[in-house]
Formats: structure tokens, sequence, C-alpha cells
């Protein structure tokens, strides 16, 4: 299984980005995929997931600008980023929890990760 991220760039604030994750390889069921970000010196933290079913959640600092969508045939996750913030300057990680094809549990899997960085 592996994760391709893309999207990331250099924006100014109160710009927007649209990040991608798609997953690829043996998947046999996704659970849910989402997004965390990692700022310099700083642990990494979740911004937003979504299951299957399309039940989603955000960090605080997420909720009203951000939104996570997802294309369950593409396997597919998006995040819509809206008015974004210096403090939205960080590394984006997708990860996915999937059951891939030669097991019967779901396993977490990560991309490579995509900087976004929003000047003042």
């Amino acid at each position: 299984v592996q994760l391709q991220a893309s999207g990331g760039g250099l924006v100014q604030a109160g710009g927007s980005l649209r990040l991608s994750c798609a997953a690829s390889g043996g998947i046999s069921s996704i659970v849910h995929m989402g997004w965390y970000r990692q700022a310099p010196g700083t642990e990494r933290e979740l911004v937003a997931d979504i299951t299957r079913g399309g039940v989603t959640n955000y960090a605080d600092s997420a909720k009203g600008r951000f939104t996570i969508s997802s294309d369950n045939a593409k396997n597919t996750v998006y995040l819509q980023m809206n008015s974004l913030k210096p403090d939205d300057t960080g590394v984006y990680y997708c990860y996915a929890a999937i059951i891939s094809s030669a097991e019967h549990f779901p396993r977490t899997y990560w991309g490579q990760g995509t900087q976004v960085t929003v000047s003042s």
C-alpha cells in the first residue's frame, strides 16, 4: 500500500490550497483517512480526518476554514484549506487506516508529506 500526497506550496496569508492524497496497491478497504501537520520544532498534530462513511473531525484551529472530503472510488482524500494563516505553515502528512488484501485488520499508512508555507 502506498499513499501519494500532493498540492502543497507557498501562499500568502488569506489564500487557499487544496491537498490531495491517493492510496493505492492491494487495498481491500479504507476505514478512515486524514491529515496531520508538523511545524518546525513541534509534534505532529491532527488537522482533520474522515471515515469511509463521511463522518468528519477537525482540530479547533481548522474548523470553519478547512474542509476534508474523500472520493471512495478513487481511494483519495482531499483537504481544502481557505483563509490560510502563517500558523498553518508546516509539513502536512496524509494517513489512512487500511485493510489490505493480505490482512484482516486495519493498519495505518503514511504519505510522504507535503510542505505548506503561508507568508504574512
